[in-house]
C-alpha cells in the first residue's frame, strides 16, 4: 500500500448549527492521506482527540514488513484529520483573522460534511466502511446519521452516538486546569501556554486508563521506570505540547457530539429514534474499562440500531484499548472483528 504524503482539501462548510451565531468559516481545509488502490472499495478513517494522521489506527492499514497483510490491504483507505487537530484547519494554523481565540467553534457536522465533499472529490460514491476510535467513533455515527445511504458499514471503537453527561463533565476538569493557568491569559497568550497544557494533560491522563492498569504498574510494560516518568514523557511531552486553543477546539466538538439533533423536528433529542434511523451495519466495540465510553452506553445504542453488533474489548488498558494503544491481544481482537464485519 502506498500513500504517506499528506494532501489537503479545501471546501466551503455549511453553517454551524450548534454555534451561537452563523459560522464565519466559509472555507475549511482537511488534511488527509490515502493508502491503496483507488479502484478498491473505500474505507474512511478520521483522527481522534490528540491523534495525528501518522498515528491513527495504523495497525489496520499500514503494511507490515514481515507479517501478513493488514486487514484493510484490499481497500482504498482515506485517513483524515479532525478540524482543530492541528493538521486540518485549526486555531493554531488559521489565518490571522481566525487565529487562536478568533477561530470559530466547529462541530461534528462541519467535519462530516467536509469529509463527504472530500470523498466526492476523490471519486468515492459510497463507503464500504467508516472506522473511528473515540472522537473518530463519534464521527462514524454522525456520518451514518447525516448520510445514511453513503456508508454501508461503520465501526465504532470506544466511541458513542452522543456524549454522555459524565463524559462531558470529565472534560470540564482538564479544561479548567488549562483555562485557569497563569500563562493562558484568557486565551490571548503570546507564547505557548505550556503550564496550562501540561496541567491539562495530567488531569486527562488518569481518565484514559483503568484502576487496574495503575494497580498493576503497567507503565513499566511501556518501559517507564516510574509513574512520574510516564506522566512527564508520554503526557506532558505529548498532549502537553499541543497548542492550547487546538485542545479546546477539539474538546468543545467532543462535548457537543449528539446525533439526536438531526432528523425530524418532533424527534430531536430522542437518541433511540436517531439510532433507529441509521441504515448502515454498525459494529460497536467498547473497552470494558473505558471511563469515557463505558460498555453500558454501547449496550443501549446497539439495542436501538437496526443492524447493530456489540463486541466488548476485555482489557485493563481503558480507553486506549480501542485505538491500538492497548496490548497486542487487544489489537488482534479488533482486527479479527473488523475484518469479518466488513465482509458481511
Amino acid at each position: 500500500m502506498e500513500g504517506e504524503t499528506t494532501k489537503y482539501f479545501t471546501n466551503e462548510v455549511h453553517p454551524n448549527i450548534n454555534a451561537s451565531k452563523p459560522s464565519d468559516n466559509s472555507c475549511l481545509t482537511l488534511a488527509y492521506r490515502t493508502f491503496g488502490d483507488p479502484q478498491n472499495p473505500a474505507v474512511f478513517i478520521p483522527s481522534c482527540y490528540g491523534g495525528k494522521l501518522e498515528t491513527t489506527l495504523t495497525f489496520l492499514y499500514t503494511p507490515s514488513k514481515d507479517g501478513p497483510p493488514r486487514v484493510l490491504h484490499d481497500y482504498f483507505v482515506v485517513v483524515c484529520g479532525l478540524l482543530g487537530g492541528s493538521e486540518s484547519s485549526s486555531p493554531s494554523n488559521a489565518v490571522e483573522a481566525q487565529h487562536g481565540p478568533r477561530f470559530h467553534p466547529t462541530t461534528y457536522e462541519d467535519n462530516i460534511r467536509l469529509q463527504h465533499a472530500l470523498c466526492q472529490a476523490l471519486g468515492i460514491t459510497k463507503l464500504a466502511g467508516y472506522i473511528g476510535f473515540s472522537m473518530g467513533g463519534q464521527q462514524a455515527y454522525h456520518m451514518a446519521a447525516l448520510y445514511p445511504d453513503f456508508v454501508s458499514h461503520i465501526v465504532v471503537l470506544a466511541g458513542s452516538a452522543r456524549t454522555s453527561w459524565h463524559n462531558w463533565s470529565f472534560l470540564e476538569g482538564p479544561k479548567a486546569a488549562l483555562v485557569h493557568s497563569v500563562d493562558f491569559h484568557d486565551g490571548h497568550y503570546q507564547t505557548p501556554a505550556t503550564r496550562g497544557t501540561k496541567a491539562f494533560s495530567r488531569v486527562y491522563s488518569t481518565w484514559a486508563l483503568s484502576q487496574a492498569w495503575f494497580r498493576e504498574r503497567s507503565w513499566e510494560v511501556l518501559g517507564f521506570k516510574s509513574l512520574e516518568e510516564f506522566l512527564q514523557v508520554r503526557w506532558e511531552g505529548g498532549m502537553g505540547a499541543w497548542d492550547a486553543h487546538d485542545l479546546l477546539c477539539l474538546l468543545q466538538t467532543w462535548q457537543r457530539g449528539d446525533i439526536s439533533i438531526f432528523g425530524p423536528e418532533e424527534e430531536k433529542g430522542d437518541l433511540a429514534k436517531a439510532l433507529a434511523r441509521i441504515k448502515a451495519k454498525v459494529l460497536v466495540m467498547p473497552s470494558r474499562t473505558d471511563m469515557y465510553f463505558p460498555p453500558e452506553d454501547s449496550e443501549f445504542e446497539v439495542k436501538h440500531l437496526q443492524h447493530g453488533e456489540l463486541q466488548v474489548i476485555e482489557s485493563i488498558w481503558g480507553h486506549f484499548a480501542g485505538g491500538g494503544g492497548g496490548t497486542e491481544q487487544d489489537n488482534e481482537f479488533i482486527v479479527a472483528h473488523v475484518g469479518r464485519f466488513l465482509k458481511e
